[in-house]
């Protein structure tokens, strides 16, 4: 007899398709990110830009839903990854420079 196994819900399918992008973004060298804090400190000096000011310039859609955030020294520039749910329901990671 064939038993129906519970599918997942859409959120968990989306939440492990970001995390194994995510994992996939790496290098073989790993990424030095910063904390909250760190990230906080950054900005307010002026070293990286804001992730609003990021998200505006790179032309981001305002109504997506922000998942994550990091700041991570990427080849000696630091740039935000970011897992970003679009109004549609298109997930996708962003790699934009903070600087």
């Amino acid at each position: 007899m064939k038993t129906n196994a519970p599918k997942p819900s859409a959120a968990a399918a989306l939440a492990l398709a970001l995390a194994l992008a995510l994992a996939g973004t790496g290098s073989a060298q790993a990424q030095a990110c910063l904390d909250k804090r760190q990230i906080q400190e950054a900005v307010a000096s002026g070293e990286i830009l804001s992730l609003d000011a990021v998200l505006a310039a790179s032309g981001v859609d305002p109504n997506a839903e922000i998942l994550n955030v990091q700041v991570c020294d990427q080849g000696g520039r630091l740039v935000y990854v970011i897992g970003v749910l679009a109004p549609d329901g298109q997930a996708q990671n962003l790699t934009l420079n903070a600087q």
